[in-house]
């Protein structure tokens, strides 16, 4: 039987864990092996091989090639604080209206014991651009937004080259209705845009305005209770399913964390009891576990999320582009099927690849990152145009690219709507002579059709009806964890 420690020790090791992975090189993805993984948390290699295998059946790491990383469901941890914080729903768009107006980089950060961690930002797309991730954490004495966080008595405070050469800012602080300072408006440029006091007679004004927006948003907002659904402890099947090596206790305090998020101001331990669907002592040893690392804290009555639960790879997940997390799934497809596979978006009437994951063969077909290629004739295109209105098409005239590409816009149509109706698109040698492909729509999480995921084949290696069949149960599962894995990370193609 385990001890009343051991689910505490669980999470507090598998924390330890993420942590490790979160610390990687600049907007580059950390990969780690098991061995190094217990050299920097100095846990036992049992203790970590269960803790990477929980944590990648839970989705927060992927395994690739014995080297383990931060995977975008983990995500989900940091959404649970900003969720429970409340502030990106209440004063995002405001932040943002301001950096369109000022033509400026804005954001919101938090303190965090001494460091301010930014929970929102709006950034204006510049060769030379501010660049401050959500979860990122600057020394507060060093940055205007901390030091307006740190004497909250000023009305405004400036940084002047202090966090890095040529960054200059303004920040003002955000007050609740009881007064209390809550966060920071920053608003961030570049020296070549402007001196501190440029910057600050151009920003403070319309930063004084939003300020006060945002304080009014505050007041209207109010704590909510928990779902009204209680919550099923998924931990149990997962228990039955890989027996040793799955930590419950990990998952079960990691359930704890994100419940956490379900209600803006927290929740009371017999709601995040009702939402895991757990036993309230397992619920508050994993609370007390939270609160001794500075994850959590209890307030009159509530547990609440700290800025702190951004630490756990929030940042560097997302900084991840739209290729970055498409390619691993693509290469579990072409594992699978044994051919070429693509992802695209369309570009006007063309489809751009974006990412792409060939097979090595005598004969195999060779496409690059930002090839282009007429929609009409590929079945990512098909697969892109389906999802927009019919009269898109009405422009788009087809070329005889082959002596079997669609020969009008009627022939066109007719295949694009007989798309929207499969689900999925098969172009068989309209681009180019024994190359056949069939595709299907990736989606986000307002289901709109962002981009599309393919596979490549010759002709000679099979029929349309057999690549349908024998192809296409992957290229869907394939689309489905792309999907899932965009709906955490929020990035555009």
């Amino acid at each position: 039987m385990s001890s009343p420690e051991e689910p505490a020790g669980a999470l507090e090791r598998g924390l330890a864990v993420v942590r490790v992975l979160s610390a990687e090189p600049p907007y580059r993805p950390r990969r780690l092996r098991a061995t190094d993984l217990v050299r920097l948390t100095g846990l036992a290699r049992s203790t970590v091989d269960r803790i990477v295998a929980t944590l990648v059946h839970l989705g927060y790491l992927r395994a690739e090639d014995r080297e383990v990383l931060l995977a975008p469901p983990l995500m989900e941890l940091g959404e649970a604080y900003l969720a429970c914080s409340g502030l990106p729903a209440a004063l995002a768009s405001h932040a943002g209206r301001l950096a369109v107006e000022l033509d400026e980089s804005t954001s919101l950060a938090v303190l965090d014991q001494s460091g301010a961690r930014f929970v929102s930002r709006f950034t204006r797309r510049r060769t030379l651009s501010v660049v401050f991730r959500v979860g990122d954490l600057l020394p507060a004495d060093r940055c205007a937004a901390g030091l307006a966080l740190l004497d909250p008595s000023r009305p405004w405070a400036e940084d002047d080259q202090l966090v890095e050469p040529g960054l200059v800012a303004v920040a003002v602080p955000v007050r609740d209705p009881a007064g209390a300072v809550v966060c920071a408006l920053s608003v961030v440029s570049h020296t070549s845009r402007h001196t501190v006091s440029t910057l600050r007679e151009r920003a403070l004004p319309a930063m004084r305005a939003t300020v006060a927006e945002m304080e009014a948003a505050l007041a209207r907002a109010q704590s909510c209770g928990p779902p009204d659904t209680a919550g099923v402890d998924d931990s149990l099947a997962a228990k039955r399913e890989l027996g040793a090596g799955f930590l419950q206790s990990l998952a079960r305090g990691l359930a704890v964390l994100v419940s956490l998020g379900t209600a803006r101001g927290g929740l009371t331990l017999a709601s995040a009891a009702k939402v895991t669907g757990l036993p309230r002592a397992t619920v508050r040893r994993a609370l007390l576990v939270l609160e001794r690392l500075g994850y959590a804290a209890a307030d009159d009555g509530r547990f609440v999320l700290l800025p702190r639960v951004l630490e756990l790879g929030y940042a560097p997940v997302s900084a991840r582009s739209f290729g970055e997390v498409v390619q691993p799934h693509l290469a579990d497809l072409v594992a699978r099927v044994n051919e070429s596979a693509s992802v695209a978006v369309l570009s006007g009437d063309e489809v751009v690849y974006v990412a792409r994951v060939p097979t090595v063969s005598i004969m195999s077909v060779t496409i690059g990152i930002g090839t282009r290629f007429p929609a009409y004739a590929t079945s990512m295109g098909r697969a892109l145009l389906a999802d927009l209105p019919e009269e898109r098409l009405a422009g788009i005239v087809p070329q005889p690219l082959t002596p079997y590409t669609v020969g009008s816009a009627a022939e066109l149509a007719a295949a694009v709507r007989q798309a929207a109706v499969d689900g999925y698109a098969l172009v068989d040698q309209e681009l180019e002579e024994g190359v056949r492909s069939i595709a299907v729509p990736v989606r986000d999480r307002d289901g709109r059709a962002v981009a599309a995921v393919n596979v490549a084949t010759h002709a000679g290696r099979g029929t349309p009806a057999e690549l349908v069949r024998d192809v296409l149960p992957a290229l869907l599962e394939a689309a489905a964890r792309m999907e899932a894995d965009l709906a955490h990370v929020r990035v555009t193609p």
